[in-house]
């Protein structure tokens, strides 16, 4: 099953189990709550933007240090080298992408992030999963940026299991521009793409 089933399945689900929980609360109260919790959200992925463009109220800018063609060579990356210019619920066009990126393509590498669990079926013998920049719920699908997650791809016969904490991952680099589209080209908030990274993975550390 691609990855893309797996996701769309396992939100379909998610939204089954949270329609159930709630079956018990007023609709008024149910409308309030999932209304505060959309603005938090909301907040947050602004918020971190801001302070990423270093606009945010009594925030200094969030320096994104990007490594040198010399340091991308040995295969060693961070989430910081992924960054391109492109804004929240824009157009992915291959244009955006980065001489660095392009570099990157086909390489072996090492990027270290975390799994996210909501995108996983199961908690071990994993062969697929993505790779995203921080903790938070905010770096996958819509509102995050594109560059914040990465899919991971496990070459065959390799395996991992989910881990709470940061984790190594080692394999080829990819620029896929074409697998992670939204169906007809348009997902929530106007963006095209779920994710254009991919990691054809050796190892997971």
């Amino acid at each position: 099953m691609k990855l893309n089933s797996r996701i769309g399945s396992m939100v379909v689900v998610g939204c089954l189990a949270i329609g159930t929980s709630l079956s018990a609360v007023s609709a008024a109260d149910d409308s309030t709550t999932q209304k505060e919790r959309s603005a938090t959200a909301r907040s947050i992925i602004e918020q971190r933007r801001a302070a990423m463009r270093g606009d945010a109220a009594g925030r200094e800018k969030v320096e994104v240090r990007k490594s040198s063609l010399a340091d991308l060579a040995k295969g060693d990356i961070s989430f910081d080298d992924l960054t391109f210019d492109i804004e929240k619920g824009q157009v992915f066009d291959e244009k955006q992408l980065t001489k660095e990126l392009k570099f990157l393509n086909g390489r072996k590498v090492r990027l270290r992030g975390y799994m996210l669990p909501s995108t996983l079926y199961k908690e071990t013998d994993i062969d697929q999963f993505v790779l995203v920049r921080d903790n938070l719920e905010c770096c996958f699908g819509p509102g995050a940026a594109l560059f914040d997650c990465v899919m991971i791809e496990m070459q065959p016969g390799r395996t991992t299991d989910f881990v709470p904490r940061p984790v190594m991952v080692e394999g080829t680099f990819v620029l896929d521009t074409e697998k992670y589209r939204y169906p007809g080209g348009k997902g929530p908030d106007g963006a095209s793409h779920m994710a254009v990274f991919r990691i054809e993975g050796l190892r997971v550390r």
